[in-house]
């Protein structure tokens, strides 16, 4: 009896040490990235977070998922690109434009007027060669990250507390916009001044008057409730809202081959659906805005805009270098 017992309990403790052990293993090869971005997580960054998400949890049966801070929680864009540099962040979403800080050639999708309407920036973006030769610009010009792929969040449109009819209701405006060569030299292009402040900053500052009028998507004039200062949005559509995933090259060399063609395939996963997904919730936005008594103007005359921009486009590209001028001329070629 007592040598049944012994060989019974014995049996239970090997049991529960392989178990521990099988735990342990599990444990180890699961992984739990740190995904951030300054937008809330109803905007189309949450959309692309969820995409990401899902699609490397599914690839790699549950072993490699992440976890988001939306909101800049861990700071605005220019900021979390430093700390994804340094490999204090895994994954970071930010504009191009901002991308722009780190690789100024990245400032070429913030030419105005190059897309020429939504479907056509729905299919740049998810063009191979457009995203190859946007990957192969930033591993020419920045150390310690590298892009894996892009999303959009649809046009930038101006708000202010008046409307913006044509080019002639910007002139000599003060407008806050992103900090690039591209918008300082658009922007003076329209007569309007420009204006340079971090996105956190930009309700205060239409409230105060500091700057007479901002742009940006849609979704995010809503989500960051910037009409309760800028009630007046005018469908200028003069630039793309386009974003990317970067991944820290230090998270990216501590991936097996078989895990960074995970995550890329994650990232693909994204420029694939999130556009359309992010184009769908601009046109919800601008209904609902409209639900709350926000002018929306639609029928903005652009030719003044257009005019103004055209010369502008080939000049910037040029002189913000080769894969500049490639990345304008694909995606004008993209049908």
């Amino acid at each position: 009896m007592g040598n049944r017992i012994c060989t019974k309990s014995f049996g239970v403790v090997v049991f529960c040490l392989a178990s521990i052990v099988a735990f342990a293993a599990h444990g180890q090869a699961a992984r739990q990235f740190s995904f951030a971005y300054d937008q809330p997580n109803t905007t189309a960054y949450g959309i692309a977070a969820n995409i990401f998400d899902a699609k490397l949890k599914e690839l790699s049966g549950g072993t490699m998922s992440i976890n988001q801070f939306p909101g800049a929680q861990l700071g605005q864009e220019p900021q979390m690109l430093q700390k994804m540099r340094s490999g204090d962040i895994d994954f970071v979403i930010t504009s191009t434009a901002n991308a722009s800080t780190l690789a100024p050639q990245a400032g070429v999708f913030s030419i105005h007027f190059i897309f020429r309407d939504q479907a056509h920036l729905q299919k740049a973006l998810a063009d191979p060669a457009v995203s190859q030769e946007f990957r192969a610009m930033i591993k020419d010009s920045v150390q310690g990250a590298q892009v894996l792929g892009l999303l959009t969040m649809g046009m930038r449109n101006m708000y202010s507390k008046k409307e913006v009819k044509s080019v002639e209701d910007v002139k000599g405006q003060k407008v806050r916009v992103q900090a690039t060569k591209t918008e300082d030299t658009l922007f003076p292009a329209y007569g309007a001044q420009t204006v340079h402040m971090p996105f956190g900053e930009v309700y205060t500052s239409l409230q105060t008057g500091v700057v007479n009028v901002a742009e940006n998507g849609v979704n995010v004039y809503l989500a960051n409730k910037h009409y309760e200062v800028a009630p007046i949005l005018s469908m200028t559509e003069h630039e793309a809202n386009n974003n990317c995933i970067w991944v820290s090259q230090k998270t990216w060399d501590s991936l097996t081959p078989q895990q960074q063609q995970w995550v890329q395939a994650a990232a693909d996963e994204v420029s694939k659906r999130e556009p359309a997904m992010a184009l769908k919730l601009e046109k919800d936005s601008a209904d609902k805005l409209k639900t709350m008594g926000v002018k929306v103007v639609e029928n903005v005359d652009k030719t003044g805009f257009i005019k103004a921009a055209q010369p502008v486009q080939d000049q910037l590209a040029t002189e913000l270098g080769p894969h500049a001028v490639k990345l304008l001329k694909l995606v004008r070629e993209v049908q």
